[in-house]
């Protein structure tokens, strides 16, 4: 490639004429790095002598290796290796898994007991494990099963009968992988970003949803690297099986060279076997974290195949699009698109964080279809009010309606119910939110963010709910993203997808929380033209913003908050052009 460069070259002290440089006929000489080149052939050396050492002398018995290397009975405790290996990782980690989601939940005595079994196994040495379960029979001579209260006995057999030396192998090192996997879990989940859990509980998903869909994707980015370093050591603690005369890889390796003498070749089978087992795991595990890296870099590497496979799972898409003929002005009508919107009504709000008070005594109502503004100062409580509205942020005191609905309870008579955890995420799917940093989930593409929650939610079906986020996609001006990540996005079309992602439940409010402040000043104008749009569809819109401009020009109704209070409420032309409170008149004095 030529490369030509303009160069102004001007003696200011005779004002020569401008001349011009072409720089494309000169050769180009690499930077020189002689300290690595040094270290390059150092290494090599050190590698060239291993290897001629090792191939050279006589005493390894490369002779001995060969012959032992696939002889039947190393071949046989290799595959008891593996199959130990494989079936207490996968219980080990399921049961893990487990525990790290026990350990994360609400309930405390779920939390502790998990912490126990944790504390527990972590603190016993493995081949102290393996020996107390290879000899439970002493404690308990029979494994009963019946019923409580009864002497009706529905299973009775003899515990060292049960419990042989297979079983017991595999049961300690599943308890013991499960322990120390447990805590890597934990930490993934709590690498998440808590706006993820946020942004999956205002779609309404439900907590195992939330959990197996968004949350655990996201943490296996860092779950996975000290989980397969558990699965390599797990792979070498099957040795301590040895304790229990069960014949795996080491054992059997063992048993040959008490025979032979010959210790360092039959060693060496084990060991090369073993390289050859955490090689298999290492390509493992680099497939299995490029899978899961889904999202997290702007332009991965494609796996082997991998165009071919989504060509493959695209190709029914486009035929579907056509069959349905789907267009916001046959199937999904403009009725889809102009939602009746709901009404608000907010009786008398309090929130305090510890000893502030962030909400006190709020007091509005906000008709079907209104499109409301909230101003104010930063921490004047009106992000924590439109929290309050979808139950994100409960409240102290006070109850919020949706059309005559209360937002997190349920009224039978002169008595309030609260709701649980899966009744709120019902109800919320009528109140969509669109957040300050957008949330959407890294690890789907703008596709699967918009559909996970009409199909698990709404109950559409994938053909319904592809079509209508095509259509919303060509309403917000990003048909052309489908298949992109939301890191492959700059800000202003990420807020765009979430507009749409909040859109596809058909809500009947819509809260946005200052879907601005984290733009540039140039993508601004293209988010709000999206959300002018919406002001005129019907759904109720209520807008936390600091664009002065725009609340004048698309809300019904704003409202000024300062220090968790509504200091006025009214029309644009009356707060904006006569104002009656002197804070409102002040603060505006300096925005405008």
């Amino acid at each position: 490639m030529a490369l030509t460069t303009d160069f102004a070259g001007v003696d200011q002290g005779t004002g020569a004429a401008e001349t011009k440089t072409d720089y494309s006929r000169y050769r180009i000489v690499p930077a020189r790095h002689p300290g690595r080149t040094a270290g390059t052939i150092f290494a090599a050396f050190v590698i060239a002598v291993a290897l001629y050492s090792t191939f050279t002398n006589p005493r390894w018995g490369w002779g001995v290796f060969a012959q032992w290397f696939f002889a039947e009975p190393v071949l046989v405790g290799l595959g008891r290796t593996l199959l130990l290996t494989a079936l207490a990782a996968v219980s080990g980690s399921i049961l893990g898994t487990a525990l790290a989601l026990a350990r994360v939940s609400k309930s405390p005595l779920l939390a502790s007991l998990s912490w126990g079994y944790i504390w527990l196994l972590r603190s016993i040495p493995m081949i102290v494990l393996l020996l107390v379960l290879n000899n439970l029979g002493y404690l308990y001579e029979t494994i009963s099963i019946g019923v409580p209260f009864t002497d009706k006995v529905l299973f009775d057999y003899p515990t060292t009968q049960l419990l042989t030396p297979f079983a017991a192998a595999f049961l300690g090192l599943t308890l013991n992988q499960s322990a120390f996997f447990a805590e890597i879990v934990r930490g993934g989940i709590l690498s998440v970003d808590q706006g993820q859990l946020e942004a999956a509980a205002a779609l309404g998903l439900s907590r195992r949803r939330q959990a197996f869909r968004i949350v655990l994707p996201q943490a296996m980015r860092s779950i996975l690297p000290t989980g397969f370093n558990e699965i390599i050591g797990l792979a070498k603690s099957t040795s301590m099986v040895y304790v229990l005369a069960l014949p795996e890889l080491f054992y059997t390796v063992q048993v040959i060279y008490r025979r032979n003498l010959e210790v360092i070749p039959l060693l060496m089978v084990a060991t090369v076997w073993y390289l050859v087992i955490m090689t298999v795991l290492s390509i493992a595990q680099h497939y299995i974290e490029r899978y899961f890296s889904k999202g997290a870099v702007r332009n991965p590497t494609p796996l082997p195949f991998q165009s071919y496979f989504q060509r493959l799972r695209r190709a029914p898409a486009a035929p579907l699009a056509k069959a349905s003929g789907v267009t916001l002005g046959n199937q999904r009508s403009a009725a889809d698109w102009r939602a009746k919107g709901g009404a608000v009504r907010i009786h008398g709000i309090s929130k305090s964080f510890g000893t502030l008070k962030v909400l006190d005594d709020i007091e509005l109502n906000l008709p079907a279809g209104s499109v409301t503004a909230i101003i104010g100062p930063s921490g004047s409580g009106k992000s924590t009010l439109l929290r309050a509205i979808n139950h994100l942020e409960r409240v102290d005191s006070g109850f919020i309606s949706v059309d005559g609905e209360l937002v997190g309870y349920t009224q039978k008579g002169d008595v309030l119910y609260e709701l649980k955890e899966k009744d709120i995420l019902k109800r919320r799917t009528d109140i969509g939110m669109v957040f300050q940093n957008f949330n959407l989930f890294p690890h789907l593409t703008v596709l699967e963010n918009i559909i996970e929650a009409p199909i698990q939610v709404r109950g559409l079906s994938r053909e319904e709910a592809i079509a209508f986020a095509q259509e919303l996609l060509a309403r917000v001006g990003l048909s052309d993203k489908i298949d992109a990540y939301p890191r492959q996005l700059f800000g202003g079309q990420q807020q765009r997808v979430a507009i749409a992602r909040a859109l596809a439940l058909r809500p009947k409010v819509l809260l946005f929380d200052e879907p601005t402040s984290a733009l540039d000043p140039e993508l601004v104008g293209e988010v709000l033209d999206v959300i002018k749009e919406l002001a005129r569809t019907g759904t109720t819109l209520v807008i936390v913003t600091h664009e002065i401009g725009f609340a004048r020009e698309v809300a019904d109704t704003v409202v000024f908050m300062e220090g968790g209070h509504i200091l006025e409420t009214g029309s644009p032309t009356q707060i904006f052009n006569d104002a009656r409170h002197q804070r409102t008149r002040a603060f505006l004095a300096k925005v405008l």
